[in-house]
């Protein structure tokens, strides 16, 4: 898509597409996260979204100004997915550890949609919602606005860094997956004691943790580390 300012009246209005579907943004987004799981960053064009709505291209512009527009759209819906998923608990630190696994496995589940995601900052509603509300959980947990502010900043970038990384994975070709599987069973776990004597005491335990995210282990470092710095502000 090309830059192109629709107002705003124009468009929100509904119109129905040659197939006699109602176009919506709602509509427009869910199409465009689909067609992404299948074609990656290559979806977003005109052409081929406006084929996938049976719609005429020139019509999305009444939605979106252009594709990076619709991409943030896509990205605050994934956000919007979590949020509308996720269930407090109360108590601060269980429900930040419940929140980051909701995130990454989101995140996961789309991974073509992640890796165009994960580093954009949307600036629609329900961005809005989950920085307000892990604000919230942070100030209530008795935290000083400071420390909120940068555990809220480490707390989302951890999740959305391995949200990336683990969706690169995903969407590694099969073939180069399995190599990566196999290069730690049959090339570290066979490395002798008297050359890689570390690599050699912990191979069982080394292939078996390689063999998936570290987003938890991670995760429960910082909410370790989180609890500490509360620890020593309450003291």
């Amino acid at each position: 898509m090309s830059e192109r300012v629709v107002a705003d009246g124009e468009r929100r209005r509904r119109r129905p597409t040659k197939r006699g579907t109602v176009l919506s943004e709602e509509l427009i987004v869910e199409t465009a996260l689909r067609l992404i799981g299948e074609h990656g960053a290559a979806a977003l064009t005109v052409r081929r979204l406006g084929t996938a709505l049976g719609a005429d291209p020139s019509a999305l512009y009444r939605y979106f100004h252009d594709t990076d527009d619709l991409l943030l759209a896509v990205a605050d819906e994934l956000i919007g997915r979590t949020l509308r998923s996720w269930r407090p608990t109360g108590e601060w630190r269980a429900d930040l550890r419940s929140l980051g696994l909701r995130i990454h496995a989101d995140y996961q589940a789309h991974p073509q949609a992640a890796l165009l995601t994960c580093t954009r900052v949307t600036g629609r509603v329900n961005e809005m919602r989950s920085v307000e509300m892990i604000l919230g959980i942070l100030r209530g947990a008795g935290f000083p606005d400071a420390e909120a502010v940068r555990i809220y900043h480490v707390f989302v970038d951890q999740a959305l860094s391995f949200a990336a990384l683990d969706a690169a994975v995903l969407t590694l070709p099969t073939r180069s997956r399995a190599q990566e599987e196999r290069a730690w069973r049959e090339k570290y776990a066979r490395l002798p004691a008297r050359s890689h004597p570390h690599v050699a005491a912990t191979a069982p335990t080394l292939v078996a943790e390689m063999g998936r995210s570290a987003y938890p282990a991670a995760l429960e470092m910082m909410l370790a580390a989180a609890a500490a710095r509360l620890g020593h502000v309450r003291a």
